[in-house]
């Protein structure tokens, strides 16, 4: 799950702030929505401040034979009070990835929830992909900051947001007294498309963990953002790119099973 801040200047968080801005009770919540709804048992309140933030929640499947797979991940970059946003996006990334089937009861016992945080970002939904236990990971997305170029940022630190108009749009290129980059594409006529503009995020964990350098995951998102036609250095040096950071916490089934007892109430 990934959180953000909803105002940009307000929502800067540093050093042992930023480590407490993702909680487990986050985690606990969107697990406690989520067995409810499957199960039709009373939700237990939450307690933690119902503070602003946009979010993502992720759910994550756990086997002892292989690493943890993605069940379901969607978010929204505007900010949403956690108390109610952290429960509906629970079971709209449980129930509407529309890339996987909808989870069921049976499947709570191998489940992980994680959550991260994430501050400042356009007003839309978005699917991530992560890498059988069930879990959930929470993100809170933090330090929001406009990049001077489409390589400014730094793999294993920032997430990526960009967007771009529809290259038919960008103005024929200039004579550059730099160097011309390595990766530029022959240009070539764009397809039609009623679309003008285009836009797509990944996560700050995303590159690493499919090994992509920048121009990868630059590359990756314009063809995410919905963009089939050549890629070429004209469209990349037009991309807008905002870069962020994230704080995460993932718990599994048995830790919400003991919480829940905890709180009172046995499954």
């Amino acid at each position: 799950m990934s959180l953000v801040p909803s105002d940009p200047a307000a929502g800067q968080v540093e050093g042992e702030a930023q480590s407490s801005v993702c909680i487990r009770e986050h985690c606990f919540h969107a697990f406690d929505t989520l067995y409810c709804a499957l199960t039709h048992s009373k939700p237990i309140p939450p307690k933690f401040p119902d503070e602003k933030y946009p979010l993502f929640v992720t759910w994550n499947t756990r086997s002892s034979r292989r690493s943890p797979r993605l069940r379901g991940c969607i978010g929204t970059f505007e900010a949403q009070p956690l108390h109610e946003g952290l429960a509906e996006y629970a079971l709209i990334s449980a129930f509407r990835d529309h890339r996987f089937r909808k989870i069921e009861e049976k499947e709570l016992p191998s489940l992980e929830c994680g959550y991260a945080s994430f501050p400042h970002l356009s007003h839309a939904h978005y699917m991530q992909g992560t890498n059988d236990h069930r879990s959930s990971r929470i993100s809170l997305l933090t330090h929001f900051e406009d990049a001077s170029s489409y390589l400014d940022w730094t793999i294993g630190v920032h997430g990526i947001s960009i967007s771009f108009p529809h290259p038919s749009l960008i103005p024929a290129s200039t004579p550059s007294t730099e160097p011309p980059s390595p990766f530029s594409s022959s240009p070539s006529l764009p397809r039609y498309t009623s679309k003008r503009s285009f836009s797509a995020t990944y996560l700050p964990e995303v590159m690493p963990e499919q090994g992509w350098d920048k121009i990868e995951a630059i590359d990756s998102a314009i063809h995410k953002a919905g963009w089939d036609g050549r890629i070429t250095e004209d469209l990349r040096r037009n991309i807008k790119l905002r870069r962020y950071q994230s704080s995460k916490c993932i718990v599994g089934w048995d830790e919400y099973v003991e919480w829940r007892h905890e709180e009172g109430d046995k499954i």
